[in-house]
């Protein structure tokens, strides 16, 4: 399959696969050395899915696996086989009529994914529960309230909305009363029980039995007062964002204000768990500073006391760290067992704290956000388009899901790595080996968005000597349930088979998807460098491309000059050496909250998402030639060219020595340059595009060379000119220099190749 078949797939299932024909044997895959796995795409936007407007047919058995395309029909005998469990089930009476060539949508080849709308609405529409910090400065309070005025503007008139803001006590306010605003309120430095906050928000039924007469109708619920639906409290509810102040405690000159972040989290958590479990809901916190007070303090209010950093936390010396990081994991267990999603957008110059609060957006899929204020378009433009609405003026999110997985016999999984957990489901598809979260088949995925993607990792377990039949298929169903926002439940699924072949056969190699291949390697790497030391992920990583390599090259052993791999598997390598290099495994530079960003977004992205982060794109602009992509190398900058550099997070224009000057004499306004302003104007419009449909939206950078933002792109490159290396202040056309100790692409292939063919390393 070439990569253009592998992108088809995907447009059409969702799903990409590192290999496209299987290995028979345990032993066989074990070999292969990158693991069967797919990155799936459940709510992947399509234009042609037919609406199914009834229930899928299950097979009786307990797998459970649901009608699809590879099922075995008797059409007289109105029968159908399940190739999961091999089940023989009757037609449901409505299929009666079904022949050869009236067949349902379901089993159609065309239709390996489909999704279909359940009969049974959702008792509850989606609700959204605001957490303002309002210990923040006048104008970055001024534009967090007008972006929240806005976005109310954009939920669905039947949501639940509520806010709850917090500065040095947490205030949770009552939207019911027009007359008076009114709110109850937490000291921020004590920790509640989830009981006692019910209590006190008077959300206990015991609190409020009262003696309902015959015909009478029931009292409204208590949680009614703080959560309503969007279109009957907007007035109100824009009226206290309005009249937001900030937080009236006095801050000391030499301290931090006093921000109680874990105690309003705690109460947002309960409000919605006593009133709301098990519903589709969001609670978004906006951010300004790192948590100061009470339960999940990350740093104490003294300035002279520093926020953490990735030294402090190896050297273990941080005092807060581990209590508030439990105190975070204890509420976003809360949150996903109840499908609640956490959003985390951060507005501040320094770090707020992810690393401790990361679990709440990495349990529940929540987004999480950096910007530098609450006034910049990143923070902006990324909040208001989550927002997005679909054709239908639907918001392009699913609620409260669980994300299935069934396979046929010789297959069992591994594990899912993504912002999901476990929903502890014990079936005959679980296996031993444990990649990421493991030992279930089924996990709860609280939001999604049309870009979610999730990795699952298989192992193939059928013995070695038991063969197979010739061209035997194994078959993975993907089962996603969840709550649309128009209120009704839908379920997509995804059918696809793959052949088996013994050991060695050359289609197992010809199958592999090398772009699938390293983005499900990277998540396994990122997976692991959260419990383990660095070294040890980037030996593994390497450990693993030497096996890889000395499987699938080709090669005379001891020779390195004849090592040779072929196209499908020859810029696996280059993606290896980019990901060591990445923010996602060094840490060097960044700061632990930024560290926990890049880890996010990138368990979250597709594949061709994923490998702009892993390896960044970079064209090239200059007289004469097209736009073109160039090598991500130090020789590929110029004095007279411009480049356009996509690492996913920032979008960078970078101005050749010559350029930058000649448009700092303002060439192009002049009479004859004008193919010099179309040069320059180029680059711009493209990144527009880029931006187009980002979420989170990048950074955008323009530099010149020789500026200091320029780093933004010298850490990128491939250093194949450096301080060391001979051409020293890049003179010519050898590029420019860059002052590293990083080995550069070309070394590191070198050394790849002596350590695959097995010479030896002098």
């Amino acid at each position: 399959m070439s990569t253009n078949n592998f992108e088809d797939v995907e447009d059409r299932d969702g799903i990409r696969l590192s290999w496209n024909a299987w290995p028979s044997s345990r032993i066989e895959a074990t070999r292969t050395v990158v693991p069967i796995s797919a990155l799936y795409t459940p709510l992947k936007e399509r234009e042609d899915l037919p609406p199914v407007l009834y229930e899928p047919v299950t097979c009786k058995a307990s797998c459970k696996a649901i009608l699809n395309p590879f099922c075995q029909i008797d059409v007289r005998g109105k029968l159908w086989i399940c190739p999961f469990c091999l089940q023989r089930n009757p037609f449901p009476p409505h299929y009666k009529d079904i022949t050869t060539t009236n067949l349902p949508a379901e089993l159609l080849p065309k239709y390996t994914t489909i999704e279909y709308t359940l009969s049974r609405p959702a008792q509850i529409p989606p609700i959204f529960l605001y957490v303002v910090d309002t210990c923040v400065d006048e104008d970055e309070l001024k534009a967090l309230r007008e972006t929240l005025v806005v976005s109310l503007s954009l939920l669905p008139p039947t949501a639940l909305v509520g806010l709850i803001t917090f500065g040095t006590m947490t205030m949770v306010h009552e939207l019911a009363y027009s007359d008076c605003p009114k709110s109850y309120v937490f000291r921020g430095s004590k920790e509640y029980q989830p009981k006692q906050i019910a209590d006190m928000l008077g959300l206990n039924p015991s609190n409020r039995m009262q003696a309902v007469r015959p015909g009478q109708p029931m009292p409204a619920p208590a949680a009614s007062r703080f959560l309503m639906p969007a279109q009957a409290c907007e007035f109100q509810l824009t009226s206290i964002l309005e009249g937001l102040q900030r937080d009236p405690w006095p801050v000391e000159q030499d301290k931090r204000p006093l921000r109680c972040t874990g105690v309003a989290m705690g109460v947002a958590v309960s409000l919605l768990e006593t009133t709301f479990p098990n519903t589709g809901a969001r609670i978004m916190l906006f951010s300004g500073g790192p948590p100061t007070d009470g339960p999940g303090l990350v740093v104490g209010p003294e300035l002279r006391e520093p926020i953490r950093s990735h030294h402090d936390i190896d050297r273990d010396s941080v005092k807060h760290f581990k209590r508030a990081t439990k105190y975070f994991e204890g509420l976003s267990k809360r949150a996903s067992a109840n499908g609640h999603a956490i959003d985390i957008y951060a507005g501040c110059l320094d770090q707020v704290g992810l690393l401790e609060m990361k679990s709440l957006t990495n349990a529940t899929n929540g987004s999480m956000v950096i910007s530098d204020s609450f006034m910049t378009a990143i923070f902006k433009q990324t909040f208001l388009r989550s927002l997005g609405k679909d054709d239908d003026g639907h918001l392009k999110m699913g609620f409260n899901g669980t994300f299935e997985v069934l396979t046929t016999k010789e297959l069992k999984i591994s594990g899912v790595i993504g912002h999901v957990i476990s929903a502890n489901k014990k079936t005959p598809s679980v296996g031993e080996t444990e990649i990421g979260i493991g030992q279930t088949s089924a996990w709860k995925v609280c939001s999604l968005t049309p870009k979610s993607s999730l990795a699952t990792y298989f192992e193939v377990v059928t013995p070695a000597g038991q063969p197979l039949q010739p061209n035997q298929t194994g078959l993975i169903q993907f089962v996603t349930h969840y709550q649309h926002s128009s209120g009704q439940f839908r379920l997509r699924v995804t059918t696809i088979a793959r052949t088996f072949h013994e050991g060695g056969h050359p289609a197992i190699a010809a199958s592999f998807d090398q772009e699938a291949a390293a983005v499900l390697m990277a998540r396994i790497a990122v997976f692991k460098a959260e419990i383990d030391d660095s070294p040890d992920v980037l030996r593994w990583l390497d450990r693993m491309l030497i096996r890889l390599c000395q499987k699938f090259a080709e090669y005379r052993k001891e020779d390195p000059t004849s090592f040779q791999l072929s196209p499908n598997f020859s810029i696996y390598p280059q993606f290896m050496f980019h990901l060591r290099r990445s923010q996602f495994l060094q840490v060097f530079n960044n700061s632990p909250d930024e560290t926990a960003f890049y880890r996010h977004v990138l368990n979250d992205a597709d594949v061709n998402n994923s490998l702009i982060m892993i390896q960044p794109t970079l064209m090239s602009y200059t007289f004469d030639v097209e736009p073109h992509p160039v090598l991500l190398d130090s020789v590929s900058i110029r004095p007279d060219v411009i480049l356009l550099l996509d690492t996913f997070f920032h979008i960078l224009i970078f101005h050749g020595e010559t350029i930058a000057q000649w448009r700092k004499a303002n060439y192009q306004d002049q009479e004859g340059y004008e193919n010099f302003k179309e040069l320059l104007e180029s680059p711009i419009t493209d990144a527009q595009d880029l931006l187009e449909d980002r979420s989170p939206i990048p950074r955008y950078v323009v530099c010149d060379q020789g500026g200091s933002q320029a780093r933004f792109l010298l850490s990128k490159l491939n250093p194949s000119t450096t301080h060391m290396s001979g051409g020293y202040g890049g003179g010519g056309n050898g590029g420019q220099a860059i002052f590293t100790d990083d080995v550069s692409l070309q070394v590191f292939m070198e050394h790849l190749k002596r350590l695959a063919v097995g010479a030896s390393t002098s």
